[in-house]
């Protein structure tokens, strides 16, 4: 799976996060404004363009930046460790992944965010016979929750959990407490920035010496984030907190793009 963000967006959200004019970016990139702007939006272009010059004005680590744009993308990931967790990507004008998680033993069930449709997930409870439990929400953006109503009509016993101020008390997520699914426990890092209501969702109990899987939404991507026009400064912190301390080994499972660990991102993702 491609990176979520080539090199021209990364440079063109962190231009905007930080206030930069195009003027002083396309200086710096070597490039005129025009084809500045044709590079953030395709991510290459003919003429050479100074990544590394560009990436310190913008507040970007230079050898991470110079990283993505020579090609790099995170090693694969063998999910057979974490028994059960399964990805579904849905695609409707782009993609976003939502993740499928039971006990093996009990099946019990959650689901992390709805995507597009939840064709692919209706499927998969009726092959691996699953119970169905929790419906946990990273954030209330329309990619994430647009098959809400579709999974709350055909598991009417699902317990649906977010952060958002609008949720009923019941519906709020705890951070003081984890949630048992079967022998796995659910906890919650709260991760604002790109969405106000922004939750990780932390997963841990798989078995001896197996990592935690962190499901943070669009908190971070695979050598990106989420954009943050308002509130930038608190989205990296939250980040670096929340996230990027827990162990190296750590699954990360955005929202889109492709999976991560935690020692990836230190390694290579500019923002961090």
């Amino acid at each position: 799976m491609q990176l979520e963000d080539h090199i021209g967006d990364i440079c063109r959200k962190s231009r905007i996060q930080s206030g930069v004019n195009i003027q002083d970016a396309a200086y710096a990139s070597g490039l005129s404004e025009e084809n500045l702007q044709r590079w953030e939006d395709q991510g290459e272009i003919e003429t050479p363009v100074n990544v590394q010059a560009l990436a310190v004005l913008l507040g970007l680590d230079p050898e991470k930046s110079m990283s993505i744009a020579e090609g790099w993308v995170p090693r694969d990931v063998n999910l057979n460790q974490w028994s059960k967790l399964n990805v579904l990507t849905t695609v409707q004008g782009f993609e976003v992944n939502s993740y499928v998680i039971w006990d093996p033993d009990t099946r019990e069930t959650a689901i992390f965010d709805t995507g597009w449709f939840a064709d692919d997930i209706f499927s998969l409870v009726e092959t691996e016979r699953l119970n169905i439990q929790y419906l946990f929400i990273t954030h209330m953006h329309g990619d994430h929750v647009a098959a809400l109503s579709e999974i709350r009509k055909r598991f009417p016993q699902i317990q649906v959990l977010s952060n958002n101020d609008g949720a009923p008390p019941k519906n709020r997520i705890k951070t003081d407490r984890s949630i048992d699914l079967g022998r796995l426990k659910v906890g919650a890092r709260l991760t604002p920035g790109h969405a106000e209501d922004g939750v990780t969702f932390v997963v841990e109990g798989w078995g001896q010496d197996i990592p935690p899987v962190a499901i943070p939404g669009d908190a971070i991507f695979a050598g990106s984030m989420g954009k943050d026009f308002f509130t930038p400064d608190i989205a990296r912190l939250k980040v670096r907190e929340e996230i990027l301390t827990l162990p190296a080994n750590t699954l990360i499972c955005p929202g889109h793009g492709p999976l991560t660990t935690v020692s990836e991102e230190l390694e290579h993702n500019p923002f961090f």
